[in-house]
Parts: structure tokens; sequence; C-alpha cells
């Protein structure tokens, strides 16, 4: 007796899904995670459940793949703020102006996600918590580094080690964005950078 076989074809995405991403971004920086309703993103992205369920498997797998792509793009542009620095403390300076624009441009107050999600999330998600961890071991790379060579370069003091001096950073950087929340005054944000800065010269 013959067998028929059914060749099963995978399933073509037929969105755009970095479109779907960056609306999907938008609504979950606006009102978190928790806040975020499966029908938020059916009116987000334009997609209807199961389309929603079938690509991303979850609210929670859609977030990730929304985690990611905001930490793509957030390394891309401080790529770019950062590409015409002429040494590490240029460099420190530049990641902060960046973040400095996002906040004297982000007319909603929404802070930053990943600072955002931090707090609401890291405690309560073992995915969201190892993303988290991940994400600030390589910021601490970044700025151990920058450090390194600004010390190597006798632009930097020697008081705390390169990688003492990151985490201080790293810290400053997670109040700065926080900070911006409710202040978005850019004299008084500049003040801040300056000081940040003063303690590594």
């Amino acid at each position: 007796m013959k067998r028929s076989f059914q060749l099963i074809m995978p399933k073509v995405e037929t969105f755009n899904r970095k479109q779907v991403l960056q609306n999907a971004t938008e609504v979950f920086h606006k009102k978190g995670y928790n806040g975020t309703s499966m029908q938020d993103l059916v009116d987000a992205t334009n997609l209807n459940r199961s389309s929603i369920y079938n690509s991303f498997g979850s609210k929670l797998g859609m977030f990730m793949e929304v985690l990611s792509h905001y930490q793509s793009v957030a390394k891309n542009n401080i790529g770019k703020e950062t590409i015409q620095a002429q040494n590490a403390s240029d460099t420190i300076r530049s990641i902060f102006e960046m973040y400095l624009k996002d906040i004297i441009t982000d007319a909603d107050r929404k802070g930053c996600l990943i600072v955002n999600c931090k707090s609401e999330m890291a405690n309560q998600e073992p995915l969201i918590k190892s993303f988290m961890e991940q994400n600030q071991e390589q910021m601490l790379a970044v700025f151990e580094d920058l450090v390194h060579n600004g010390q190597m370069e006798k632009i930097f003091n020697e008081n705390q080690t390169a990688s003492q001096y990151a985490l201080y950073l790293y810290s400053a950087i997670q109040g700065f964005r926080m900070t911006g929340i409710l202040n978005n005054n850019e004299e008084e944000l500049r003040n801040l950078i300056n000081t940040v800065l003063k303690v590594l010269h």
C-alpha cells in the first residue's frame, strides 16, 4: 500500500519584524512590562494574537526580543557618537552626551527602557535578570577598557583601578538616566556630567 506524505512548509512571516519590534518597544517603553497587555501589543503592532504567539512565543518572548533590539540600537548609537572622540575622556563624555540628548528630546519622560526594566522586572523574571546581567557585564567591560586606556595615556588618575572606575561610571549612567526622567534641565545635567568626569581626572 502506497503511503502519501505531505510536505510541511515552514511558516513565512508576512510582516516587517523590525517595524513590529519598534512598535512593540514604544508600548513597552511607555507602559512597562507589567502594564502592557496583549491587546496593547495587538493594537501597537497590527498583528493578531495568534501571529504574536506564533512568531514570538509569548508576551515575554516578544519583550526579550524588544530588549535585544533596544540594546542593539543603543550600541549602534554609541558607536556613532564616539567615532570622532580623540581620547578616552572624550569618548566617555560622548556617551553621556548621547544620553543627555535622549533625555532632552524625550517629551514623554519615559527614561531608558533597560534601566526602567531593571527596577521593574530584574528580580521577578530569570530571563530578564540574565539579560540585565549580560548587559551590565558588557557595559562594564567597555568602561573598564576606556578607563584603562585613559590611565595608560595619563589622562585619568590611578586613585582607583580601571575596574572600580568602570563600576562608578556604569552606576553614574544608571543614575543619570533615572535623574533625567524628572529633570531635563540641560545646564544642570551638563554640570552633572562634568562632576562625574572630574572624579577620573
